[in-house]
């Protein structure tokens, strides 16, 4: 079983206890607090003898001095035939009230100790401790393949609003929660009787009865050269028991001291089992530091936060798991296709080829990636290989590719098609490594290796008309992907501009109806977006739903998108159809590798066209006012220099710092984008070595060409745009 699935069968499965003994635990954590603002610590360097000459003269009958975990002094003694307990101060002996032990409900700690089942229950919290510590050894495993390792485990977190709660809260306390699981197995191996902790049986010591009176405790020469910090219990010697001797307990260990002569009459050192259990109930309870005890109990009740986001995070992905029909045999099966997908997403494409196959007249066969192997009636082979985290293949293909290459290549072609997302460095990296595994072992190839990027609909059909032309048949790729639950959005304005070439573009601004946070978690209706995020509309008369940058984040109370009349673009069409209080639906797809860091850094921000929407969203929402850079290229500035205005207003706020704009059909216009980098080289490269964050949006020849300019320009700086990309730090949305 993979790291994955333990991970998810213990949460499932051990998750409700575990939620359980977290909250309980939460709720002890309050008890070393309360303690600790009940009475004054006792200095560390106080001498035990000066302390019992203190307690004597203000407790009459003492019996016992106990200091607390928390530092505080109670003295044990009776009055009468009643006993009392009262805190004292060190510095004075002075009576301070009475002490009670733990007003916390008792069944509180039963249910955390034993699940109120007694000493079965005990057995069952230690197996739930192991269970939460080897889930938390899986989580840290999930969690560095993810983020790419221990440099970029404090990387901004991608993916739904349940993973990024996951994977954030896991990363701030995990550790936290793995310590206390190993201390709550540490405590558990002694109470069931595992691990002795006594050093043996105390031994039989008496006082020698001598002529002389006893010494008083502040003569004693044994506790004369102990101190407060290192003592836990002293009890006095019965007043009628004349061969009765003092006991002292401390964290070295445990003595009888004489009560004649002040000597120490016996001793035994504390046990390494002793002194590790002690360690393990000051980590797992805070009982000795009241800090400690708040971290611990914030800690157990983010137990529930995991464990709510790990059920949503499950339900998820079981909603996306794969259900491939219309499945042949494998043997009789004239083409094989291999998915390898983290999420499930790919299945759906994997899908949607088998039944155009299909529809040819195919036998088709689908299976996961680590089943590859080629049949006697196998003529054609395709692979939809994922990427998951930095560039690794998804956890159920882990050992596909060493499986494939112990295969002997055939001369079956074999096709990869990638699936991944741009704004990571290692995009599609792990179908690259699987197509040169495949060219290298030999196996020929129908098409060359082609990427889709974030499951474009658009260009998966785009690979399927190329893949019709190279089968010499009829083949059209439409896929349908499962459209999250959609809102419907009232258009509420729009500023309509006519491009040189008649296209028509519009700014369209709808009302946003906002979203409860049970909504936003479970990805049900429009969840909470930011600018750069994108928004899927489902045009009438299709099921493939178009998607548009946003211009606004949620904060701004309204959702807007730049649309631009593409030829034959039926949802283009449709959205430039609409008229104010006309409505669409739709449904809101986070980009958050797009997103700006929450840093104040310079930003640098270029776009062309109706690319300018996103950038224009990050500069609206620039409230810190951290210094933004806008190239912005166009056509004429006359009829396309979208959101002009407002850039303009957001320049004279300081929500902008530089405005640079090139439009190329006009005399002097200064080109492309790509042209005034190459011109503001040196600003560009001091920008850029400040730590300038790069975002660009537009079409992909246009972002193309800002790589080849930003290339030579950051050349003298020793860096590059994949140097960028490799920090996070560029990042671009192309269409």
């Amino acid at each position: 079983m993979s790291w994955k699935g333990i991970h998810r069968w213990l949460g499932l499965t051990v998750g409700t206890l575990a939620v359980v003994l977290g909250v309980s635990g939460a709720i002890l954590a309050i008890d070393p607090v309360q303690q600790a603002w009940q009475a004054p610590a006792a200095p560390g360097d106080l001498p035990v003898a000066t302390l019992v000459e203190r307690v004597t003269r203000t407790v009459p009958g003492a019996e016992e001095i106990r200091h607390l975990p928390s530092g505080a002094v109670v003295v044990f003694s009776f009055a009468g035939d009643q006993p009392q307990a009262r805190y004292v101060d060190p510095t004075d002996g002075r009576v301070l009230g009475d002490w009670q032990a733990s007003a916390l409900p008792r069944w509180v700690k039963n249910l955390h100790r034993s699940l109120l089942l007694g000493d079965a229950g005990r057995w069952g919290a230690a197996g739930i401790a192991l269970a939460m510590a080897l889930l938390c050894v899986s989580a840290l495993v999930l969690l560095l393949r993810r983020m790419g390792g221990w440099r970029q485990l404090a990387a901004r977190v991608r993916g739904s609003v349940a993973q990024r709660i996951h994977v954030v809260a896991g990363r701030v306390v995990l550790l936290v929660l793995c310590l206390s699981s190993i201390t709550a197995l540490t405590m558990s191996a002694s109470t069931l009787g595992l691990v002795a902790l006594d050093a043996g049986t105390e031994p039989d010591v008496l006082s020698v009865v001598v002529s002389q009176p006893a010494l008083p405790g502040a003569q004693l020469a044994a506790l004369q050269t102990l101190v407060v910090q290192d003592l836990r219990k002293l009890n006095f010697p019965g007043a009628t028991d004349p061969e009765d001797t003092w006991k002292v307990a401390t964290t070295q260990g445990q003595g009888w001291i004489d009560r004649y002569s002040g000597q120490m009459l016996a001793w035994q050192d504390a046990t390494l089992a002793q002194r590790v259990y002690d360690w393990a109930v000051v980590l797992h309870t805070g009982e000795a530091a009241w800090p400690w005890a708040v971290v611990l109990g914030l800690v157990g009740a983010s137990v529930l936060l995991f464990w709510l986001s790990g059920v949503v995070i499950w339900w998820q992905a079981r909603r996306e798991s794969p259900h491939i029909t219309g499945n042949a045999p494998m043997a009789q099966a004239d083409v094989l296709i291999f998915v390898a997908s983290e999420g499930g997403s790919t299945w759906g494409f994997a899908q949607t080829l088998q039944d155009a196959l299909r529809q040819g007249g195919h036998r088709v066969h689908t299976s996961a990636l680590e089943n590859f192997q080629t049949m006697a009636a196998t003529r054609q082979v395709f692979v939809l290989a994922a990427t998951y985290g930095e560039g690794q293949a998804p956890a159920h293909a882990s050992r596909a590719l060493s499986h494939i290459a112990t295969l002997k290549a055939s001369d079956v072609p074999v096709t990869v098609l990638g699936f991944g997302d741009r704004q990571y460095p290692t995009f599609c990296a792990f179908a690259v490594a699987l197509d040169q595994t495949l060219r290298g072992q030999g196996w020929p190839s129908l098409l060359p290796l082609e990427c889709i990027h974030q499951q474009s609909g658009q260009q998966f059909a785009r690979w399927g008309a190329d893949l019709a032309k190279a089968l010499g048949e009829p083949l059209v790729l439409e896929h349908v992907p499962r459209v999250p639950a959609t809102t419907a959005l009232t258009l509420i304005s729009r500023q309509d501009f006519v491009g040189i070439s008649g296209q028509s573009t519009a700014i369209l601004r709808f009302a946003w109806p906002a979203q409860s946070l049970g909504a936003r978690v479970l990805g049900r209706g429009l969840a909470q977006f930011a600018a750069g995020d994108l928004v899927g509309i489902v045009p009438p008369g299709s099921a493939v739903p178009r998607y548009y940058s946003l211009a606004s984040g949620w904060q701004d109370g309204f959702l807007e998108i730049c649309v631009r009349q593409m030829p034959g673009g039926l949802c283009s069409t449709h959205l430039l159809g609409l008229q104010t209080g006309d409505f669409i639906t739709a449904f809101i797809r986070p980009n958050p590798g797009f997103a700006l860091p929450s840093k104040r850094k310079p930003v640098l921000l270029i776009g062309a066209g109706t690319g300018v929407a996103p950038l224009a969203g990050f500069i609206r929402r620039n409230d810190r006012l951290a210094p933004m850079h806008l190239y912005f290229g166009g056509r004429d500035p006359a009829q396309d220099f979208y959101f002009g205005p407002d850039i303009q207003r957001w320049l004279g706020e300081g929500r902008l710092a530089t405005l640079h704009t090139v439009f190329s059909r006009v005399p002097d216009g200064g080109g492309y984008v790509q042209d005034a980098l190459r011109r503001d080289a040196d600003a560009v490269r001091s920008l850029v070595a400040q730590g300038a964050i790069v975002r660009v949006c537009g079409i992909r020849a246009m972002a193309q060409g800002v790589v080849e300019a930003l290339d030579a320009v950051l050349a003298p700086l020793q860096l590059s745009v994949a140097n960028l990309k490799s920090k996070e730090r560029y990042a671009e949305d192309v269409f």
